[in-house]
């Protein structure tokens, strides 16, 4: 494990409140900054740890007192924010490390040290993105993806082992070990960290919005833009204004035949229907004794799907018992509990906590259900499925019309609307939670001695998050009936629910082609549209028991109240109720088959990885070298030509409409993580290059190449840009040309040698769902300079202003603000920036028609960043001249 810069992380000395304590635990005697000093009894358990955080690091400018009132009493000011650790993975974290030699190289041109680019907090990454689920339904299935993913991305992997050894403080962990915040919360969060003679909260920010997970530890995190990652990996704080807390208060159990999976659904739709976006939420009440510390984890991990900022469950018995069964120390399990109820973070169910909301959740309310056909609050319960399919499935295809296919697969089948075409158990949402893990096997272990089988149309895999799940699933001899049902192991990894699924069967492919509209059904966090495979309309999340169910079903259009899943060899019909295992039976197995030596073994070597991770050679070099063919690392080109001082903000003028969006548009419209395809400018780019059909890869393989990812910006296959009516993915229409049709990618790069601006226009909610660095890189790269929208999700507003692009909201729709898209836009009232003032509004002007606009620079560091031209910017402006101090 590596070790933190003390400096940092214990902040400073100074005591401006009398908050210091002494904390024994053992004959370990620690100092602390006592909350409760200041805090009352009633500050809610979040707000605790970010005032913890304010009081240590105490900067002796004034600010402590106000930024205490934000914190206590809900003042109207910023909070600086600094994390105990940066938590990556290799999609994000490869780009962040691109930036970081990038850094280097801009320090270098700067004449400054480039060492000096180094981290001062721990930075730990985790390399799970990048598998993907092309061999399936074989026993080496696992093993043969390995090997087609080192061989996919040895580049990417060489530059991981580079930063490894070049930079301090920076920890990887090697392809095939876990799903990266499975393996946070079974390995590397500490809860409560030691420095020095310090003990101080772990408050782990991520650059994968489902960072979120380890607040079902009691952890505070959330996810943040790679790009405020490397600030704060290089010792900037997150300015935050402090949210509004949101309480759920959990009462009652689970009824028989519910699982934590139904809860969480639940409770996705429920918050999301509330409103807490942007908004801390906090579990309360005497329901959360009722949860286990893996049903926290999975309500936790779905945080950014009900769109609040974290998601927090308070530390009690159970966090203890379950750091014991992890394989923690104990003398660390101590300090966790003597630390906590020395904060106040202890979870005691008879205080009243002063929430700004309130939302009551009766647990024993939980019915089955599975959420689709495209986000994951749309919560369906599985009595109604069918009938919500086959309403859906018409919006879908565009009319009534049924369509099939015959596909032979041994035997010849007829496959129509609603085949599931992906069975994926799959995501850290799911398989870190034993009981819908071993309920999965237990299912299937029933309906193989009833006779099931999987449909042959089914690709079906099998992508846990820790390699202690298979362990217990083979102790309890349940991994041979997920196979015989076609549940193979494809991987440790995310895959599936990344969209790295890899291709259909190829008759099904075929059925696709012909008009079929097949569904994928998966144990992840995400259904966006085009995610999960290109060929895939539509997307259900489930629980991992009825994962195997449908694919035993193989279809949607199916009643599993009330229709049989198959026939038994007598030709009786088997309905779910028949093969769904009873509570005490899955208790019985997790009880027989998971012990703590399991997790002991399994991260005992977390860091050293396979032979082919150790054999990969690199030399520590201070600097990287790229290589001008590389088609997967290329030095980044923020900082070309960067002056040290800063350019002045200017008003943007006469600025074209490259991409006119409605409502509800996610990172993954905006920036894709999946399949790149043929025909779209990063497929051309990548074949002008010799890149072989087999070896293209994914979006979210080449986040380290700009020239893929400016090409990749817009071009999902499901975004309807209404520039151009009538057009899917990546079109546009060219208004220097008399408004050709044409990519996004080669209008921008028509505009930009023509000097004319472009913005960006959408309705409500635009950038939700993933932390996507890439969603505000790809922007700015092809030279939006704005995005006009009637609001933005918190972490893509903020990647926003970190490359510079400039959020502005206004009560306006797209279509009042740019009705055919060929409109010119004028934003005025930028430049007052440069008197070092955030102006309260700005004009919008559009073809003689005028708006006003909100600046979306939320705290005073936002704006320095846009005065900047972006964060990375304004650190190295900010190093070069501590370097040359």
């Amino acid at each position: 494990m590596t070790r933190y810069g003390t400096a940092h992380l214990a902040g400073t000395e100074r005591n401006t409140r009398d908050t210091q304590r002494r904390l024994t635990v053992g004959d370990q005697v620690l100092r602390y900054h006592d909350v409760s000093v200041i805090a009352p009894r009633e500050l809610p358990v979040c707000l605790r740890i970010v005032l913890e955080n304010v009081l240590r690091f105490d900067d002796g400018t004034g600010r402590l007192e106000e930024q205490i009132r934000a914190v206590v009493a809900g003042a109207d000011t910023s909070v600086d924010l600094y994390p105990s650790r940066v938590f990556l993975h290799d999609t994000n974290g490869v780009p962040v490390l691109v930036d970081l030699a990038g850094l280097r190289d801009g320090m270098a041109a700067l004449n400054g040290d480039p060492a000096a680019v180094n981290p001062v907090i721990s930075a730990e990454l985790v390399v799970d993105h990048s598998v993907i689920a092309d061999v399936f339904g074989t026993a080496d299935a696992m093993a043969r993806n390995v090997e087609i993913e080192y061989g996919r991305n040895d580049e990417r992997y060489r530059f991981l082992r580079w930063g490894q050894q070049s930079l301090k403080d920076f920890a990887v962990v090697p392809p095939g070990t876990g799903i990266m915040h499975q393996v946070n919360l079974e390995y590397l969060a500490r809860v409560v960290m030691t420095e020095g003679d310090w003990a101080i909260p772990d408050v782990c920010l991520g650059t994968d919005s489902h960072t979120t997970m380890v607040n079902g530890l009691g952890v505070l995190g959330w996810g943040i833009g790679g790009i405020e990652a490397e600030a704060a990996m290089l010792g900037q704080s997150l300015s935050i204004n402090v949210p509004d807390v949101v309480g759920v208060r959990l009462n009652g159990t689970l009824p028989v035949g519910s699982t934590a999976t139904d809860l969480v659904l639940t409770i996705t739709e429920r918050l999301r229907a509330h409103g807490v976006i942007g908004k801390f939420v906090e579990f309360t009440g005497v329901g959360v004794s009722a949860l286990s510390l893996a049903d926290r984890a999975t309500i936790a991990n779905m945080s950014p799907e009900f769109g609040s900022t974290c998601a927090l469950f308070p530390i009690d018995d159970e966090t203890l018992r379950y750091l014991r069964l992890t394989g923690r120390d104990e003398q660390h399990v101590q300090l966790v509990e003597a630390y906590a109820k020395a904060q106040g973070l202890w979870h005691d169910p008879d205080r009243v906590l002063r929430f700004d909301a309130v939302v009551d959740i009766d647990l024993a309310d939980v019915v089955p259900v599975i959420a689709g056909p495209a986000r994951p609050e749309d919560r369906v319960p599985v009595r109604d499925a069918k009938r919500r399919f086959n309403t859906a499935v018409q919006t879908v295809r565009g009319g009534p019309d049924t369509r099939s296919a015959t596909v032979t697969l041994g035997d010849g089948h007829e496959i129509s609307d609603g085949a599931v075409a992906i069975a994926a158990i799959t995501s850290c949402t799911n398989t870190s939670n034993p009981e819908v893990m071993v309920a999965a096997g237990l299912l299937a272990r029933n309906a193989v001695r009833a006779g099931l089988r999987s449909k042959p149309w089914v690709k079906t895999t099998l992508s846990p998050g820790s390699r202690v799940v298979m362990d217990y699933l083979a102790d309890a001899g349940l991994d041979a009936d997920l196979e015989k049902l076609g549940f193979h192991l494809t991987g440790f990894g995310c895959m599936t629910c990344i969209g790295a699924s890899g291709p259909l069967i190829d008759e099904v492919s075929q059925a696709v082609t012909d008009g079929v509209t097949v569904v994928s059904v998966l144990s992840g966090n995400r259904n966006f549209e085009g995610r999960i495979q290109p060929e895939v309309a539509m997307n259900y999340l489930a629980s991992p028991p009825l994962v195997v169910a449908y694919a035993l079903a193989g279809t949607m259009d199916i009643d599993l109240a009330t229709e049989p899943l198959g026939h038994d060899a007598d030709g009786t019909p088997v309905h779910l109720a028949d093969v769904w295992p009873a509570p005490e039976e899955v208790r019985a197995v997790i009880e027989g088959s998971l012990s703590a030596d399991m997790f002991t073994a399994a991260y005992r070597e977390v860091f050293t990885g396979d032979r082919r991770w150790r054999d990969i050679d690199v030399a520590g070099t201070e600097l990287f070298p790229w290589d001008a063919d590389s088609t997967y690392i290329r030095r980044p080109p923020y900082l070309d030509g960067m002056p040290l001082e800063p350019v002045p903000v200017a008003d943007i003028e006469a600025a074209r409409v490259l991409v006119k969006l409605g409502d509800l548009v996610t990172t993954d419209h905006i920036s894709p993580a999946g399949a790149i395809t043929v025909g779209t400018p990063a497929w051309d780019y990548l074949a002008a290059r010799g890149v072989a059909r087999r070896d293209v890869n994914t979006y979210a393989s080449r986040r380290g190449n700009h020239e893929v990812m400016m090409r990749g910006a817009f071009a999902n296959v499901r975004l309807q840009n209404r520039v151009a009516p009538g057009t899917r993915g990546g079109k546009t229409l060219d208004f220097l040309h008399g408004g050709a049709e044409t990519t996004v990618y080669d209008a921008a790069e028509t505009y930009r040698k023509a000097g004319v601006p472009v913005v960006v226009v959408a309705g409500r909610d635009y950038g939700g769902g993933s932390s996507r660095d890439w969603a505000a890189k790809g922007p700015a790269l092809l030279g939006i300079r704005a995005v006009i929208a009637q609001s933005f999700e918190r972490i893509h507003r903020s990647n926003l202003v970190a490359m510079g692009v400039i959020p502005i909201e206004t009560d306006a729709g797209p279509d009042d603000i740019a009705p055919t898209g060929a409109e010119e836009i004028t934003i005025e009232g930028l430049s007052a920036l440069n008197s070092g003032v955030v102006p309260s509004h700005v004009v919008i002007r559009s073809d003689g028609r005028e708006f006003v606009g909100r600046l979306r620079l939320d705290t005073e560091r936002e704006a320095d960043y846009i005065r900047h031209g972006g964060v990375m910017r304004y650190v190295l402006r900010h190093l070069r001249g501590r370097d040359a101090r």
